[in-house]
């Protein structure tokens, strides 16, 4: 759009000119536009004064011509836009979201933009600002898991007494194995974090085997007891109880809140619980792991010594998890629940059961 106007001004236009480039009051494109008239008045050329004011000659040329069609008031003001399309109807925006919230066509599992678009005959934006509009969110999925225990309630009182009020002269441990833990070692060495740039790690990985970490959380202060093992079945369940055992000073009962896993409740355990008056298993309701607090511990170590390591043996990998859990143990942090078990209840009444999620618990 380069335009050769010769811009002329009178001793009126240049003094409110100079006084709106030097009103420090004034909006920013005021001031701007101010300044190329005036440099443009003393014959410097459209490049110059561009790189004098810090913008593109298309917009000097834009302004020199505005000026010269209506003054020092055209500068001043901005040009009203032409109408753009209609806004959509109502009767199309209710269709649209009546329709995400039906079963797509063709077999699909989700409603994508464009097949709600060529659906309704309106664009892939338009949809996009519809869905937004109504927080709608077709390609997000959440899972959840109810517990059909017929004891739920009795289990859930249970073991949140059992968090909250932790009963005298006893400790309070949340006991559970993570099974399989891969020994991954990758194809090629990633590059490291910078600025402007992730981390990066091949897909693609080699594996050297797997191991079981056993793990007693303590309630009271944190501090976790922890042994891998190869296997996990009842021989190194009851291995891992005896170590327990060792570590838990002597006239303190051991209250334990366990899963419902086949090991747990082997003949062979349930002999030696009965050999250890003083421990007591409290098992999960069924489908209610989230109860279980060494899960949070199992979750964190993963994200953050498990998921993005680089094992090239298993020795590596045990030797990785109980450096972990020596830093861990250096400054434990009590577990803290903080619903009671009739809040829980509570909203669990208040949720239908279609859509009842497991992080609605918490």
């Amino acid at each position: 759009m380069a335009q050769q106007v010769c811009v002329v001004l009178s001793a009126a236009d240049r003094k409110q000119l100079a006084r709106i480039a030097t009103d420090r009051n004034r909006p920013r494109k005021h001031v701007e536009r101010a300044r190329i008239v005036l440099a443009s008045a003393d014959r410097q050329s459209a490049q110059r004064v561009a790189q004098s004011i810090g913008v593109s000659r298309p917009t000097v040329w834009r302004w020199q011509q505005r000026f010269a069609e209506s003054g020092v008031e055209g500068l001043l003001r901005d040009k009203t836009r032409k109408p753009g399309k209609p806004p959509i109807a109502a009767e199309t925006t209710a269709r649209v979201v009546a329709l995400t919230c039906t079963e797509p066509p063709h077999q699909a599992t989700h409603w994508t933009g464009r097949a709600m678009a060529k659906a309704t005959g309106i664009s892939l934006g338009s949809v996009q600002r519809i869905w937004r509009a109504h927080k709608l969110q077709p390609h997000r999925l959440r899972t959840f898991k109810r517990s059909r225990d017929p004891s739920f309630a009795a289990k859930l009182a249970d073991i949140v007494g059992l968090y909250l009020d932790p009963p005298a002269h006893a400790v309070v441990l949340s006991i559970d194995e993570k099974s399989q833990i891969q020994t991954l070692d990758r194809t090629q060495p990633g590059l490291p974090i910078k600025p402007g740039r992730c981390q990066t790690m091949t897909h693609d990985y080699k594996r050297h085997g797997t191991t079981t970490l056993f793990a007693a959380l303590s309630v009271l202060d944190g501090t976790v007891i922890g042994r891998c093992m190869q296997r996990h079945r009842h021989l190194e369940f009851i291995r891992f109880l005896n170590a327990v055992e060792r570590q838990v000073p002597a006239g303190k009962l051991i209250h334990t809140v366990l899963d419902n896993y086949a090991t747990h409740k082997h003949p062979k355990v349930l002999t030696w619980l009965a050999r250890h008056p003083r421990w007591t298993f409290h098992f999960t309701p069924t489908s209610a792991s989230w109860l279980n607090a060494v899960e949070n511990f199992f979750s964190k170590m993963t994200r953050q010594r498990i998921r993005r390591g680089v094992f090239r043996s298993i020795v590596d990998l045990q030797t990785a998890i109980n450096a972990y859990l020596a830093e861990h143990n250096t400054s434990p942090k009590p577990f803290l629940w903080t619903k009671s078990a009739e809040a829980i209840l509570a909203k669990l009444d208040r949720l239908p059961v279609t859509s009842l999620c497991v992080s609605a618990l918490h």
